[in-house]
């Protein structure tokens, strides 16, 4: 079985797309990353060129995210094992 994951991880970087894959999973993983107060105020959009973009539910959450921003980005590379996200946008 562990062949089987070797071959694809490596047909995913022939063809470029893996760094595309682990940052659509940060998606996935923002509210184990943020918890669930933040959670239930924001909502993770998309992902363009390493940039998470997020909405959030108001100017208040968008200004205290802001501050936490590093730590979040940090967070998410350290539990997908990349350097894949760079940013968070929050709109």
């Amino acid at each position: 079985m562990q062949s089987l994951k070797i071959a694809i991880d490596s047909m995913l970087k022939r063809f470029g797309i893996d760094n595309a894959i682990a940052q659509n999973r940060a998606l996935n993983i923002w509210n184990e990353i943020v918890g669930d107060t933040v959670a239930k105020n924001t909502q993770p959009d998309r992902v363009e060129h390493g940039v998470i973009i997020v909405k959030v539910s108001s100017p208040t959450w968008r200004q205290e995210l802001y501050f936490q921003k590093k730590e979040i980005i940090q967070k998410i590379n350290d539990t997908i094992g990349k350097n894949v996200i760079r940013d968070i946008r929050f709109i």
